[in-house]
C-alpha cells in the first residue's frame, strides 16, 4: 500500500539523518563512559565497556554459536542498551515488537507472535502472566517484557534454530535472558543510577517528571570463593494513551439481502451513493468514539544471588528474582452506537467498497443516546522465582550441572472495581451522528435535537455498567540435569540431560453487569458536580487531521465518586442484575469461570558434537535429539445441571442447581524433536551455516481448558455446547536455515540468512454429538410415545404437551391456562432418551502454513574513530494470506504478524562520550484474523541516547524515545475501515550514573 512504500522511503532518509547527526559537534552519547582502551601487542584495541564492547560481545556470541543465534549484551554492569528490554530486542534482525501504553511489551520473531516464542531466564522456563485485556478469562502464554527492567540483565540470546539442549515451546524463537553472577567478575563492582522521566503524552496541563532509580552491586570474599550480587530498580511513569476508535459489523456482499444497507425498493435506498452491489464486500459501523486515557505505571525489579565455590571443580548458586508491574488506566470517552436504520452513506468502488461517510438520523421520539463512558483498570503483575544451580567439573572428561527453580507469576486487580470496567452515562436526544472517513483520523460529529446541549451536565443520566474481575496465576517447578563428555578428536563432545517441568495454571473470571442502557434513573439523580469538561483537539496532535473537525469537548468524571453515587442510588454493585459480588463494599465479582490446567513435561535429550576439517578448513556438525512427553490435566468450574424441562412447543431448558462444580479432562502427547547444525569456515573470518530442526509451541490455555458447558436452551432434536481439549497437539514446525557471515573486523560483520518454516497442527473447531451430564429429553420418552400412540402421528407438539399435562400430573408443573390449553413445564425423567448435544471443541486441523524469509545485516565500525553503524532488514512472507474480498461468513485461515522489518542505527563511542541514534521500522501486517481482519499499519520510530563522562566513573546520560512522536493506526479490509487511531509522543529521560 502507499503508506508502506512511503515508510520504506522514510526508513532510508532516517538512516542518513541518523549518521549525519552523529557527525555534528557537541552530540552527547549513549550512557556510560569507558576508560581509555587497552592495546594488545598485535595492535588490536581492547574495548572494555560501552557500546563498542557490547557490540563486540554480541558479535562473538553470534559468530561462535551453534546454529543461528543473535544477542545483545550489557554495555556495562547495570547498563543495557535500552531501559525497556523489548525496545532492545527490536534492534535484532528478524525481531519486531508490539507496544502497550507506548512501551515495548511483546515480541514477534520471524513473523511468529508472542504466543509462539518461549522466554527463559538463565535457561529456566518462566511462568507467564497477563490478563488479556481483563474482559475475559485470560488464556495467553505470551511473555510481557514490560514487567522487566533491563538494568539487571547481562545478556539476551535469541535462538532462532532449535537445539536439543534448549527448552521447547517456541517455533519463532527461544529467548533466553541471562542475569549477572558475582563470580563471573570477582571483586567489588557496581553502579547506581538516578534519573527523571518526562513523558510528553500526559494529558494534564503540568506533566510531572517521574523518578527512576536503579543499582547493582557485586562483591566476592574468601579468595573469591563466595560472591554476592544485589540488583534493584524502581521506575514510575505518568503518561497518556489517547485513542479514537470505530467498531464494525461483519463484512457482507452487496447482494446479501440480510445486510444493513437498504435494498432497491426501500425508500432509504435513495440515501446511498454508489451502493455496493453483487460480490462487492462492505461493512457498516457499529459504534465509534473518542477518548482520553491517563496512565500511571510503577515497576519494581530486584535480584539477589549468592554463589559459593568450595573447590575449583564445584560452583553453587542460589538466586531469587522479583518483579512487580502496576498499571492504572483512567479513561473518559464519548461514544455512539449505530442502529443502522435511517442511514445516509457514500461508498467507493472496487472489490471492497469503502465508506466515504456514514450518517444515521433519529427522530426526537426515539430518544437516541450519546454515551459518556468512564473506565478504570488498576492491575498488577507480580513474579517471584527462587532457584538453585550446582556445577561440577571433576577431573576427567565429564562435567555435570543440576538446576532447579520454583517460580510464580500472578496478575490480578489492585482495587475493588476489577480488571476491566465500563460505567456509562448518557444524554438522550441525538438527531444525527456521522463518521467522515476521508481523513487520516475518522471524524465523528454529533447533532442533537433542538434545545438539547451535549455539554449540559443537568441532562446526564446513568445507564448501563459492567465490572469484570479476572485472575491469572502460573506456577512452574522445574528440575534440569545436564552433562557433557569431552572426548576430543572427531567426536569433540557429547551433551546429554533431562528436564522435568511441572506447569500449573489458574485462569478465573467473573463479572457484574447492569443492562440499564435506557437509563437507570432520571438526570436529577446525578449532581452536576460529578462532571468536568475536557478539551479534545489538543489531545490528538500530529495525526494529519484538522483539530477543528473533531469533537471539541467532552465530559470527564472521577470514577470513584461516580461509582459511589451510583451504588448509593441504584445498588449497582451490591445488587447487580447479573453476577454476584464477592462481598459488601466491593464491585469485584465472584468467579463464574475458573479453570485449572496442569502440564507435566519430561524431556531427555542427547547431542553429539563433531569437529573436523573439510578441505582443510575447520567445520562443526551437531546432531541432537530431544524427546518430550507431556501430560495435561484440566479442570474447570461449570454450572451443575440437574435436569431438563419442556417449556413450550419447541423449547426445552436445562435445569441448574444454582451451584457449580469442576469437570476434569485429560490428554497427553509426545514429540521427537531432531536438530542438525553444520558450519564451516571456507575462508578466514567467514562462516557458512546450515540447520534443520523441529520445534513446537503449545496451544493457548483457553483451548486446553477442561470445562464442558452446555447452552441452557435446546430443541426437541438436541442442544449445543462447548468444551476445551487438553489433548490438543502443539504447533509443530520443521525449520530450515542457511546463513553466510563475514566477520571482517573485531566489531564489524556482514551476514545474509534464509529461513523456511513449515508449520502444522493449527487449531480449528470440531463437533461431536453425544449425551452430557446424564440429561434426558422429555420430548423423547415413554410419555411422548404414549401421546403419539393415542393421538396419532399427525399430533402437534402442543397436542402432545397437553396430553402429558393431563395424563402424567406427577411429572409436570402447570403454571397457567385451562384444561386443553395449559402452560407450564414437563420435567425430564430417567426413562426418557438422553439429550444429544452437539459439542464444539478445539481440534487440530489439517492446515499447513509455510513461512520463509531473508535476513540481511551489516554492522560496521569506522576504524578507530568511535563511529559506527548497524543496518538490518528482514523480509518475511508466507503462503497463507487473508482475502479481504470475501464476506465474514467464509471461514478463513491466515497467519498473523508477518511483516518486513528494518533498523538503521548510528553510534559513537570514544573519549568518554557515547551516542546512539536508531530508527526502527515495521511494515503493515495482519494483526488479527477471523470473520474480519485487522491490520496494523506501518510504523517507524526514532530513538536516541547519549552519555558524557563528566568525571571518572560518573556519567550524565540522556535517552529519548519516539522523538518524532510517531502515532499508530489500524484498519480492517481497507485503510478507510479504520479501527484505532492514536497519537504518538516522545518521552525523555535524563540522569546520572556512578560506577565503582
Amino acid at each position: 500500500m502507499t503508506r508502506e512504500h512511503a515508510g520504506k522511503s522514510t526508513l532510508w532518509r532516517a538512516g542518513i539523518s541518523s549518521l549525519a547527526l552523529l557527525a555534528m559537534p557537541g552530540i552527547a552519547a549513549a550512557q556510560d563512559a569507558t576508560g581509555a582502551p587497552e592495546v594488545e601487542a598485535n595492535g588490536d584495541i581492547v574495548v572494555t565497556g560501552g557500546i563498542r564492547a557490547s557490540l563486540r560481545e554480541s558479535l562473538a556470541l553470534k559468530r561462535d554459536a551453534q546454529g543461528v543465534v543473535d544477542g545483545i549484551t550489557a554495555e556495562d554492569m547495570g547498563k543495557f542498551p535500552d531501559t525497556n528490554l523489548a525496545e532492545s530486542l527490536q534492534r535484532i534482525t528478524g525481531v519486531s515488537i508490539d507496544r502497550s501504553i507506548g512501551e515495548g511489551s511483546t515480541v514477534t520473531v520471524r513473523g511468529f507472535g508472542p504466543n509462539y516464542n518461549l522466554v527463559t531466564l538463565s535457561g529456566r522456563q518462566m511462568p507467564t502472566s497477563t490478563l488479556d485485556g481483563g474482559a475475559t478469562a485470560p488464556t495467553s502464554r505470551l511473555f510481557d517484557f514490560a514487567n522487566l527492567s533491563s538494568d539487571g540483565i547481562a545478556v539476551v540470546e535469541v535462538y532462532k534454530t532449535g537445539r536439543a539442549d534448549i527448552e521447547s515451546g517456541g517455533i519463532g524463537s527461544t529467548i533466553n535472558i541471562r542475569t549477572p553472577r558475582p563470580l563471573d567478575k570477582p571483586g567489588l563492582h557496581g553502579s547506581v543510577a538516578v534519573s527523571g522521566m518526562y513523558d510528553s503524552s500526559g494529558n494534564k496541563r503540568t506533566t510531572p517528571i517521574t523518578p527512576e532509580v536503579s543499582g547493582i552491586v557485586s562483591d566476592s570474599f574468601l579468595d573469591d570463593r563466595i560472591g554476592i550480587l544485589l540488583t534493584g530498580t524502581y521506575q514510575k511513569r505518568k503518561a497518556g494513551n489517547n485513542e479514537a476508535y470505530v467498531g464494525w459489523k461483519n463484512g457482507r456482499t452487496g447482494s446479501d439481502k440480510a445486510g444493513e444497507l437498504a435494498q432497491p425498493g426501500d425508500p432509504r435506498y435513495a440515501n446511498i451513493t454508489n451502493r455496493p452491489t453483487g460480490d462487492q464486500i462492505y461493512t457498516v459501523p457499529q459504534n465509534a468514539g473518542i477518548g482520553i486515557n491517563d496512565i500511571e505505571r510503577e515497576r519494581i525489579n530486584g535480584q539477589a544471588v549468592l554463589q559459593f565455590k568450595p573447590s575449583d571443580a564445584l560452583t553453587g548458586t542460589i538466586d531469587y528474582t522479583y518483579s512487580r508491574n502496576r498499571v492504572t488506566v483512567r479513561s473518559n470517552s464519548i461514544g455512539v452506537y449505530f442502529n443502522n436504520n435511517d442511514t445516509v452513506s457514500s461508498w467507493t468502488g472496487g472489490a471492497v467498497a469503502s465508506p466515504i461517510f456514514y450518517t444515521e438520523r433519529f427522530k426526537a421520539s426515539e430518544g437516541k443516546d450519546v454515551s459518556y463512558v468512564s473506565n478504570l483498570s488498576a492491575n498488577q503483575s507480580e513474579n517471584n522465582s527462587i532457584g538453585g544451580n550446582l556445577q561440577w567439573k571433576p577431573e576427567g572428561a565429564f562435567s555435570f550441572e543440576v538446576d532447579g527453580h520454583h517460580s510464580l507469576a500472578r496478575s490480578a486487580p489492585t482495587n475493588k472495581y476489577g480488571t476491566s470496567t465500563s460505567v456509562s452515562t448518557a444524554i438522550f436526544g441525538a438527531a444525527s451522528q456521522t463518521i467522515d472517513f476521508t481523513h487520516y483520523m475518522p471524524v465523528l460529529s454529533i447533532q442533537m435535537q433542538p434545545g438539547i446541549d451535549l455539554l449540559d451536565a443537568s441532562r446526564i443520566q446513568a445507564t448501563g455498567n459492567s465490572f469484570r474481575n479476572g485472575l491469572f496465576r502460573d506456577r512452574i517447578n522445574q528440575v534440569q540435569f545436564k552433562g557433557r563428555y569431552e572426548h576430543g578428536g572427531l567426536l569433540d563432545s557429547v551433551d546429554f540431560g533431562i528436564s522435568y517441568v511441572d506447569n500449573k495454571v489458574r485462569s478465573a473470571y467473573g463479572y457484574l453487569q447492569n443492562n440499564t442502557w435506557g437509563g437507570a434513573g432520571p438526570a436529577s439523580d446525578l449532581p452536576d458536580s460529578l462532571f468536568s469538561i475536557a478539551t479534545i483537539p489538543d489531545k490528538y496532535p500530529g495525526l494529519k487531521t484538522d483539530g477543528s473537525l473533531l469533537i471539541q469537548k467532552i465530559f470527564t468524571k472521577n470514577f470513584e465518586s461516580l461509582v459511589g453515587s451510583l451504588e448509593n442510588l441504584y445498588k449497582m454493585c451490591s445488587k447487580p442484575q447479573s453476577g454476584t459480588p464477592l462481598g459488601p463494599d466491593t464491585c469485584l465479582a465472584r468467579y463464574t469461570v475458573d479453570r485449572n490446567i496442569q502440564e507435566k513435561t519430561l524431556a531427555p535429550y542427547l547431542q553429539a558434537n563433531v569437529k573436523f576439517d573439510a578441505f582443510g578448513r575447520p567445520a562443526h556438525f551437531y546432531a541432537g535429539l530431544r524427546y518430550e512427553k507431556t501430560w495435561v490435566d484440566s479442570a474447570a468450574l461449570v454450572p451443575v445441571a440437574t435436569g431438563t424441562k419442556w417449556v413450550s412447543a419447541n423449547e426445552l431448558n436445562v435445569v441448574y442447581s444454582g451451584k457449580s462444580d469442576y469437570t476434569t479432562l485429560s490428554g497427553a502427547y509426545q514429540n521427537w524433536l531432531p536438530s542438525f547444525d553444520f558450519d564451516i569456515s571456507p575462508l578466514k573470518n567467514v562462516k557458512l551455516r546450515a540447520s534443520y530442526g523441529h520445534t513446537i509451541a503449545r496451544a493457548d490455555y483457553g483451548s486446553l481448558q477442561g470445562g464442558q458447558t452446555i447452552d441452557s436452551l435446546f430443541r426437541v432434536d438436541g442442544g449445543t455446547g462447548s468444551q476445551g481439549n487438553p489433548g490438543l497437539l502443539p504447533y509443530k514446525s520443521k525449520n530450515i536455515d542457511f546463513s553466510a557471515e563475514w566477520y571482517y573486523q573485531p566489531e564489524s560483520y556482514i551476514s545474509v540468512g534464509y529461513f523456511h518454516k513449515s508449520v502444522v497442527n493449527f487449531i480449528g473447531t470440531g463437533q461431536v454429538k453425544r449425551p452430557v451430564f446424564g440429561l434426558t429429553n422429555p420430548a423423547d420418552g415413554p410419555r411422548y410415545r404414549a401421546a403419539v400412540a393415542a393421538l396419532g402421528a399427525a399430533a402437534t407438539s402442543n397436542d402432545i404437551r397437553q396430553y402429558i399435562f393431563k395424563n402424567y400430573p406427577n411429572s409436570v408443573v402447570i403454571t397457567g391456562g385451562t384444561p386443553g390449553a395449559y402452560t407450564g413445564d414437563i420435567l425430564g425423567l430417567p426413562e426418557d432418551a438422553p439429550v444429544q448435544f452437539t459439542v464444539n471443541t478445539p481440534v487440530n486441523n489439517d492446515q499447513t502454513a509455510n513461512v520463509h524469509g531473508w535476513e540481511f545485516a551489516i554492522q560496521h565500525g569506522f576504524w578507530d574513530t568511535g563511529l559506527g553503524m548497524i543496518l538490518n532488514y528482514t523480509i518475511v512472507d508466507g503462503d497463507v494470506h487473508y482475502k479481504n474480498n470475501v464476506p465474514a461468513t467464509v471461514n478463513q485461515f491466515a497467519l498473523v504478524g508477518l511483516s518486513d522489518t528494518a533498523n538503521v542505527i548510528g553510534y559513537y563511542d570514544k573519549n568518554g562520550i557515547q551516542a546512539r541514534v536508531a530508527y526502527n521500522w515495521r511494515a503493515e501486517f495482519l494483526s488479527g484474523a477471523g470473520s474480519n481482519p485487522s491490520y496494523t499499519e506501518a510504523y517507524g520510530q526514532i530513538d536516541a541516547s547519549a552519555s558524557w563522562e563528566v568525571r571518572p566513573r560518573t556519567s550524565l546520560f540522556f535517552e529519548g524515545i519516539n522523538l518524532t512522536g510517531q502515532g499508530r493506526r489500524a484498519h480492517q479490509r481497507t485503510d478507510r475501515y479504520v479501527t484505532v487511531t492514536a497519537p504518538g509522543y516522545a518521552r525523555y529521560t535524563v540522569g546520572l550514573r556512578y560506577r565503582f
